[in-house]
């Protein structure tokens, strides 16, 4: 006999669209294919994206990607370059896409509930002459993602303004443990906690391109 939870699963196409219903028709026939002028504006004030990738077993990964504003290159209507900064070296989203190049990413803008989303094909490039344009604080990146756009479309807020995400009035990051308490418990470090909260403290800033 199964349980309530195998019972209320859903396995079909058919089941979900009769669960939440058909989208609305604009939200159905939004998708693009090319950048437009508004797509450029917002990549252009957008300091920070969500990379979603997923190797050709199906395991996933999402890597947030940050920069000053404007840091995601537009190459021309149908492609964008992300530069690589120094980071961990996992690569897990690289990796992945190597082996299937399907990505998605979505753009935000602090305070703006809205986001983009782009979906596409990527690529990793280890130079090009666009590099240069890539350098930030004197760092020239080692390698670019770049994005062969299939869709592209605006999201709406609704997730933002059910989380309140931007009203610093519902902040509480002293709610959880820092980051280099975080690092002690979880990951086997064996340096010292004063030793990790000297590493993730105030110089932590000024090592993001070193």
């Amino acid at each position: 006999m199964g349980t309530a939870a195998d019972t209320a699963e859903i396995t079909t196409h058919e089941e979900l669209t009769e669960l939440l219903g058909p989208p609305l028709p604009r939200a159905r026939d939004k998708v693009r294919h090319r950048l437009h002028e508004l797509d450029r504006q917002w990549l252009a004030q957008s300091p920070f994206c969500l990379v979603a990738t997923s190797a050709a077993d199906g395991t996933c990964d999402v890597s947030p990607k940050g920069d000053p504003a404007g840091f995601t290159l537009v190459l021309d209507d149908t492609t964008v370059a992300l530069p690589e900064r120094p980071g961990n070296r996992r690569a897990d989203g690289f990796h992945n896409i190597l082996s299937n190049p399907h990505v998605g990413l979505i753009y935000l803008i602090p305070g703006r509930g809205d986001t983009l989303r782009i979906n596409g094909r990527a690529r990793l490039l280890r130079d090009a002459p666009f590099f240069d344009r890539l350098t930030v604080a004197g760092h020239r990146p080692q390698l670019a993602l770049v994005v062969e756009i299939e869709e592209v479309f605006h999201h709406c807020a609704k997730a933002f303004l059910r989380s309140n995400l931007w009203k610093p009035e519902t902040w509480t990051p002293q709610a959880m443990p820092s980051r280099a308490r975080i690092a002690k418990t979880l990951e086997a470090s064996e340096q010292s906690l004063e030793e990790l909260e000297h590493y993730y403290g105030p110089r932590y800033a000024e090592r993001l391109y070193g």
